[in-house]
Parts: C-alpha cells; structure tokens; sequence
C-alpha cells in the first residue's frame, strides 16, 4: 500500500500539473514535474516506493519514449507487489502510448498484458474499455 503522505503529495501534483498544462504554463509544468520526479526518485528502492508515483510521472511525461521507459519501471513494481488494478492500468497506458508511435503489435500485446491482469479487478468499466480497445486492433 502507498504512503498516504506520499499519495496527497502525489496527488496534489498531479492536479496542479494538469492545471499548468490547462493554463499552457510550460514553466509551472516543469517546476511541478521536477518536484514529482524527486519524490519517485527519492522514494526508489525504499520502503517506500509504489508502482503509483511511478505511472503518475509516466502519466506526465512529455517525451513519449522516456514515459514508456517509465511506465516500464512502473510495471515491474506493480509485478512485484501483484498489483493487478496497476498491472492492468499501466499496461493500458503503455498501449495508449505505443499506438500515438505507430507501434500497433506492441500495443496489442500491451493490452492482452492489461485484459489478463484486469482479470481480477473489480473495475468493470474499465475491463470494457481494455476488450473494445484490443478488438478494435486485432480487426484492424
């Protein structure tokens, strides 16, 4: 389970990160990023660290190779911890991803890896979105 002083930290950045991107306020963005990549890289490898700060930075990366880089950092912790609701998430968005670059197999792969892990979730909805996302790619 993720600290819960770590998560509302995590959180707020995310909020204000999407508001500085709202208000196209490239300096804020960046200053609330770098804040964002200290707390993942400060917590990494301690009792601390959780595959959720990992896939928020992922989440805010604008550079779409390093965010895949990332989100795969993100995956191995949520493995480790059998994290399945952020298996399946960030499988998901590494899909999202590889489809943006043109990489259509990887994506499909990406998210037969999200349909396997959301398995176990409870998230109906979201289970959905990953079956009509990987039907729509294998008819393609």
């Amino acid at each position: 389970m993720i600290n819960t002083k770590i998560y509302k930290a995590i959180y707020t950045l995310a909020e204000e990160l999407l508001e500085a991107d709202r208000r196209g306020n490239q300096a804020k963005f960046d200053e609330l990023y770098t804040e964002l990549k200290a707390i993942c890289t400060d917590n990494e490898n301690t009792d601390k660290d959780h595959p959720e700060q990992w896939e928020t930075l992922a989440d805010f990366t604008e550079d779409l190779d390093e965010a895949l880089v990332i989100y795969d950092k993100a995956l191995i912790k949520a493995t480790a911890i059998n994290s399945k609701d952020h298996m399946s998430s960030i499988a998901f968005s590494m899909a999202v991803l590889q489809l943006e670059m043109g990489e259509k197999e990887t994506a499909i792969q990406s998210l037969q890896n999200a349909k396997v892990t959301a398995n176990k979730i409870e998230d109906k909805e979201f289970k959905v979105e990953i079956d009509e996302m990987l039907t729509k790619l294998l008819a393609e």
